[in-house]
Order: structure tokens, then C-alpha cells, then sequence
């Protein structure tokens, strides 16, 4: 019988770990977070306070629910003191393989047995990451998308050693905090990024080319093909540096020219221009 999910671990507390120990929190569950420094935790403590504040005006939340909230989630420098009566882990450290392993390496010497960990990673194996974890069968990619509170999907990836047990644990976490899952097998890039990268990239390539402007093809992807947003929209919001990082791993494993990274890419990186992160990637939020 499987331990029952009362508190989770969220590793890493940057844009993606604030944004899923806000909705941990927001259902009821007890969260930790483990960072490297006091001035990490203090910034993401005040991040999420900074977004459940927005819902005080639409009348979607109160004062005391999001006291409520933010004292529900207790950040932690020690991984030995964050690691105490955790039932379930959500990984969500910088993309970085050697970091992530060498984390889960000493995550197996601390945590019972039976405590799942599930990686946020978006396109690193689920089956590497789960031999270096050490606990493959209680191992699972776990991505959420961005920002956590406001997208509704997770993406589920097991390896050939992922459990059903530990399948079933990460799916009923899923259903509590509100989000739906789809299911797959371990596979660079999972699911989403394996098509999204390829259309992100021709929509850089026509910029790049002098066919239309940014506004341009926003446009026709809002309007042609009923998106929110545009693909400059959505690489704003990533950050220009890490849909960098993604489209050159999706490139590095597969070898085929659709994940071909754009210079212009390359070009806006190399000089700053990141995004919504530091205000100015392909529009200006300055």
C-alpha cells in the first residue's frame, strides 16, 4: 500500500518550483522547498504572494487564503532538513544533467524507500535520470508547463522501470492540484516540445528571412490557427535562453534539420535579449 501524499519537496525554487509549490499549497498539501541560499527562498516566498494577490481584485481569493497558503509552504538551504516527513518529490532544478543526478543521488541516501521522485525536466531522459536516482522504479518525469498555476497540463513520462504504483502516485498528485495528465514513454523532448520546437523555429526563420514581422505572424497563428498566443509570444514567456537550450538538446538527439536552431535565436541570446525575464526578447516589456 503507498504512502499517503500529505507533503512535498519542490527542489529548486526559480520560475517553474515557485510556480508548482504554489499550487501544491493552494490545495492543501504541505510544501517544502529546498534552494542554495535564504535570498532564493525570500524572492519566491514573495513571488507567489506578489501572483494570489492578483486574484484579491476578481474576488477569487481572500486575505486569509493566501496567508493560508504561503504558510503552508517553509523553505529550506539544508536538504537534510527539507527532506523530513516528505512523501513525494517534484524536481525542478536548472536543466542541467550532471546537477539533476547528482541531486537524486543523494536524495536516495535520505528519503525512505517508498517516497517517489518525480523530475519537472522538459527534455532530458526520464530513463537516465531514473538509473541515476538510483530508485528507477519510484522514479517519474513529471513536466509541467508555464506558468504551473495558469497551464493545466502535465506531462506523465515513466521508463521501462517506472512502476504502475508510482504511475498511479504521480497521477492522483496531478488530479489534486487540478491539472490533467497525458501518459507517455520516455522520449527526448516527451510529447509537446517535439512539435512545438519545429513550429517555434520556422515562425524565427520567417522573421529571420524578411517574410513578415513578429506582430505578423503572431497574428496568423492567433487568428489562423486559434492559438492564445503567437510563437514569439511563447518564447517570450519561456525565455529565449532556455527554448535555446530545448531546441538544441531536440537537435543533438534526433540529428534531424526540423530541430535546426535559427541564428537569430543564437544572435538575441548572445546579446540579452531573453525575454519577459529581463524585459526585452522579441517585444519589448520594459
Amino acid at each position: 500500500m503507498s504512502r499517503e501524499i500529505k507533503a512535498v519537496l519542490v527542489l529548486g525554487f526559480g520560475t517553474m518550483g515557485t510556480g508548482i509549490a504554489q499550487v501544491a499549497a493552494s490545495v492543501g498539501y504541505e510544501v517544502k522547498v529546498f534552494d542554495l541560499t535564504p535570498q532564493i527562498i525570500e524572492q519566491g516566498i514573495e513571488k507567489i504572494r506578489k501572483n494570489l494577490s492578483r486574484g484579491l481584485s476578481k474576488g477569487t481569493i481572500n486575505d486569509d487564503e493566501i496567508s493560508q497558503i504561503i504558510n503552508r509552504i517553509k523553505g529550506h538551504v539544508n536538504l537534510e532538513q527539507a527532506i523530513k516527513n516528505i512523501d513525494f518529490v517534484i524536481e525542478a532544478v536548472s536543466e542541467e544533467i550532471t546537477i539533476k543526478i547528482d541531486l537524486f543521488s543523494k536524495l536516495n541516501e535520505l528519503l525512505p524507500e517508498d517516497v517517489v521522485i518525480a523530475s519537472n525536466t522538459s527534455i532530458i531522459s526520464v530513463s537516465l535520470l531514473g538509473e541515476g536516482s538510483k530508485r528507477a522504479d519510484r522514479f517519474i518525469g513529471m513536466h509541467f508547463f508555464n506558468p504551473p498555476p495558469l497551464m493545466n497540463l502535465i506531462e506523465l513520462t515513466t521508463s521501462n522501470q517506472t512502476s504502475e504504483e508510482t504511475l498511479e502516485i504521480a497521477i492522483t498528485v496531478a488530479k489534486k492540484i487540478g491539472k490533467e495528465t497525458i501518459i507517455l514513454k520516455d522520449s527526448p523532448g516527451f510529447i509537446v516540445n517535439r512539435f512545438l520546437v519545429p513550429m517555434l523555429n520556422e515562425a524565427i526563420f520567417l522573421l529571420q528571412e524578411g517574410i513578415a514581422t513578429v506582430e505578423t505572424i503572431d497574428k496568423g497563428a492567433r487568428l489562423g490557427l486559434l492559438h492564445k498566443v503567437g510563437p514569439f509570444q511563447v518564447m517570450d514567456l519561456i525565455g529565449l535562453d532556455t527554448y535555446l537550450f530545448m531546441a538544441e538538446r531536440l537537435y543533438e538527439a534526433f540529428q534531424d534539420s526540423k530541430y535546426r536552431v535559427p541564428q537569430l535565436l543564437r544572435q538575441m541570446v548572445a546579446a540579452g535579449k531573453l525575454g519577459r525575464k529581463n524585459g526585452e526578447g522579441f517585444y519589448s516589456y520594459k
